[in-house]
């Protein structure tokens, strides 16, 4: 794509609904629309978003969230499903790329899922959370490496990590070596206080520097009523407020308006794409400024997979595992060589990340 692109985002900051099992389906639709006769192309909304986020799981001990957690169960959409039916349509409708985060019900599993919808209402992305934080690890399991890319959309290369995700720079380089131009960050809002969102701010402004990419960053938030309905006991309340850093920033680390604290609202603000080269051509970590002879990332990018067949070889004395995990033996246009290392079409290595397949 051509540098001069005028990229017209928002990020969104409103309350899910804890009540009404599709309200908040509903409030993201409602969005979409609102921030579209805006302007808006790209929009994000907060992680795990629909049907909410797990605030429960921070106050409440083990032994008394199986209730609650069920509920969650109970409306955790699947993906693909009627929740995917209807962003798809919106995102189709007004023309948008949307990143939605959502509790994923898959069988028996909850995850932390982000997807990313394209213009024209095709599912792009649907990536898992790969280390659910703390008190998460109670709710959802845990992604895998195939969700750590980036995918190209009508707005530019879009790439997408949940919360403390951004504390794994490993996580990061994976997609800061696909190129993303724009990063989707989600976090859920009102829990921990103020130094939640102080931290995140630091956080998405550097990622935006090292990766030489717009981030935009999206908080979930709790009106009183609702943070007394998560938290029965007053003197826990205070853990379910503050973190809202909604925010939108530049490669060079900028805020193009003022980053949302806590309330409601849809920030808007207009991405100039050849900002992203501007910063590349002073600091490009995984081109010029890069040494993979000395530094390099290695990602299993396999989806996961819980039965697998067995393999037959001829050398008895190699394993189960070491078969299915080692590099193709011949490299290969667009393939990993023996050394695990992407080759490009002319079988030169590209050592900045190699990539492990079946």
């Amino acid at each position: 794509m051509s540098d001069n692109r005028i990229v017209r985002a928002a990020a969104v900051q409103i309350a899910p609904d804890l009540d009404r099992p599709d309200g908040t389906l509903e409030r993201v639709l409602n969005a979409i629309a609102e921030a579209a006769a805006k302007g808006a192309r790209f929009m994000v909304f907060p992680e795990t978003f629909v049907p909410y986020y797990p605030y429960f799981s921070f106050v409440l001990p083990p032994a008394m969230q199986g209730a609650e957690h069920l509920k969650l169960y109970e409306r955790a959409p699947t993906v693909p499903g009627p929740l995917t039916q209807a962003v798809a349509a919106a995102a189709r409708r007004h023309g948008a790329v949307v990143v939605l985060g959502v509790n994923e019900r898959d069988h028996g599993s909850l995850y932390n899922t982000q997807l990313v919808f394209d213009a024209d209402g095709s599912l792009k992305l649907k990536r898992r959370k790969i280390t659910p934080t703390y008190h998460e690890r109670m709710i959802w399991g845990q992604g895998d490496g195939a969700g750590l890319d980036v995918v190209e959309t009508a707005v530019g290369r879009v790439g997408a990590l949940a919360c403390w995700e951004h504390y794994n720079p490993l996580a990061r380089y994976a997609l800061m070596a696909r190129h993303e131009e724009i990063h989707a960050a989600q976090f859920p809002g009102s829990l921990v206080g103020q130094i939640f969102a102080d931290q995140m701010e630091v956080t998405i402004r550097h990622h935006a520097l090292e990766a030489a990419c717009f981030v935009v960053n999206a908080t979930g938030w709790l009106t009183d009523a609702q943070v007394a309905q998560v938290c029965p006991d007053e003197r826990l309340r205070g853990a379910c407020r503050g973190g809202n850093c909604t925010a939108i920033v530049t490669p060079e680390g900028r805020h193009l308006a003022d980053p949302l604290g806590p309330g409601e609202g849809i920030l808007i603000a207009d991405m100039d794409l050849a900002l992203v080269t501007k910063r590349k051509r002073m600091m490009d970590s995984v081109g010029h400024y890069a040494r993979p002879e000395l530094l390099s990332l290695v990602h299993d990018d396999r989806p996961a997979s819980f039965v697998h067949r067995p393999i037959r070889s001829q050398s008895a004395s190699r394993s189960l595992d070491h078969e299915q995990f080692s590099a193709s033996d011949e490299p290969s246009a667009g393939g990993v060589g023996p050394d695990g290392f992407d080759r490009d079409a002319d079988g030169a290595p590209d050592q900045r990340v190699a990539v492990l397949r079946r």
